[in-house]
């Protein structure tokens, strides 16, 4: 079992939720905080019988990311690409063209809503149903980050063509059982809150319509509990219980579609939100549906994890960055030690090695791994490189991403750039050659 959080962070912890739910005026709110793979705090306020962490809202978009896992699910079974385009698993709507991976990153151009009447607040058809047509496509394929319930729910109706049965069926089959989310329906189950909107200017709320979103479902169905939505928390942080290859939960993380309208840091990547809050990045999703906003959130590098669900349309502050902020200030992750381990090339491949005049620095780093950067205090492109089979190293990140990095005795090849020894090395195989009369 999880160690719960000192007395002093409890109460840290408690005070914000409390003054968040009442400066927002939710009916009832829940939240708590994920540490070493589960819930290590948790808190009810409002209207909210006990156990407050067995009580179902409503998650909305974060159905999406349940969504994407089960796609990338097929990926990883070979049953698809992200390369591929929809026509090919999806024939007849306006987006053929437009690729899997484009619509898990909200890449397609795909329009925000479904065609009809708001799909939130009316009751839910097929994919027939929505009448797609050409004006549903509003911008060009991979133009810009254009956030689209729509391209989820052709995601959720791709998923239901592959695996034979409806998405209801296969999220429950394949994410939440084997996740032990026994508390998360495509419904309510009782004890449920009532999705509540509070009016404006008086403090009297009114009720929101519930129903199934029929294609639309897998774009913000899901109702949960606080446990629950705690342990995908720990899913997210790792704990993947074979449901996910850890790779391919990592692939999600990395930003694709990046929201350039968000003030700061705000990405997305395939079916997961990236933010970079007070210098943390954070990976998660948010969610809302009339009635309900929810939240889960992140921090792969503190290990801790953040999830509030309330029932309230809209007003309410976000809860969970402040919750992440609070554990980490008062109770801050003590770091496994260094050890030394051996170096995944000879020692002599390693240090100094110069692009042109630059100088940078190769090393190898933690889970047999390689960096190529510059010297410190200077500026330049760095990545991480991982071995392959084929004794090469490939780019994991920064700007030689899937690139390939051989290393030889007297230089390194890197996407047509050689780094040399000494800078501008004769003796190397630079580029365009080195002028003879040598530096002067």
């Amino acid at each position: 079992m999880p160690e719960p959080v000192l007395p002093s962070t409890a109460r840290l912890l408690l005070a914000r939720t409390a003054r968040v739910q009442r400066d927002g005026r939710a009916p009832g709110l829940v939240a708590g905080v994920v540490r070493e793979g589960g819930l290590v705090w948790s808190a009810g306020r409002g209207e909210v019988p006990e156990p407050h962490t067995d009580v179902q809202y409503r998650l909305g978009s974060i159905s999406k990311t349940v969504t994407a896992v089960v796609v990338l699910r097929l990926r990883d079974e070979g049953r698809l690409h992200l390369d591929d385009p929809l026509d090919r698993h999806l024939p007849g709507t306006p987006f053929g063209d437009r690729t899997v991976g484009q619509l898990l990153s909200h890449l397609a151009g795909a329009s925000a809503e479904s065609p009809g009447g708001w799909w939130e607040r009316t009751p839910g058809g097929s994919l027939d149903d929505l009448g797609l047509g050409g004006t549903d496509v509003v911008l060009g394929a991979a133009r810009r980050f254009h956030y689209s319930n729509l391209g989820f729910g052709l995601l959720g109706e791709l998923v239901a063509r592959q695996r034979g049965t409806s998405w209801d069926d296969v999220v429950r089959a394949e994410i939440l059982a084997p996740l032990g989310m026994d508390r998360t329906t495509p419904r309510p189950v009782v004890p449920a809150a009532e999705g509540r909107a509070v009016h404006p200017w008086a403090d009297v709320a009114l009720a929101e319509p519930e129903h199934h979103a029929g294609v639309m479902a897998a774009a913000g169905q899901l109702w949960a509990t606080l446990t629950d939505l705690g342990r995908f928390a720990a899913f997210l942080l790792g704990d993947t219980a074979d449901v996910l290859d850890p790779a391919t939960l990592e692939e999600m993380t990395v930003p694709a579609g990046v929201d350039a309208s968000a003030p700061g840091w705000s990405a997305y990547g395939l079916g997961l939100q990236v933010l970079r809050v007070d210098g943390r990045t954070l990976v998660g999703h948010g969610g809302s549906m009339p009635g309900f906003l929810a939240g889960v959130f992140v921090d792969r590098d503190e290990q801790t994890g953040a999830v509030s669900l309330a029932n309230t349309t809209s007003g309410l502050d976000p809860l969970v960055f402040g919750l992440l902020a609070d554990l980490r200030g008062a109770e801050p992750r003590i770091v496994e030690p260094w050890r030394p381990s051996p170096s995944p090339v000879p020692l002599e491949n390693l240090g100094v090695w110069f692009w042109g005049p630059a100088p940078y620095v190769l090393r190898s780093v933690a889970g047999g791994l390689l960096h190529l950067g510059p010297m410190p205090g200077r500026s330049g492109r760095a990545s991480r490189f991982s071995r392959r089979d084929d004794g090469t190293w490939g780019g994991l990140d920064g700007y030689f991403a899937g690139e390939t990095l051989r290393i030889a005795a007297d230089h390194l090849d890197l996407d047509t750039f050689v780094f040399t020894r000494t800078p501008y090395d004769p003796a190397a195989p630079v580029p365009g050659g080195v002028d003879g009369r040598g530096w002067r």
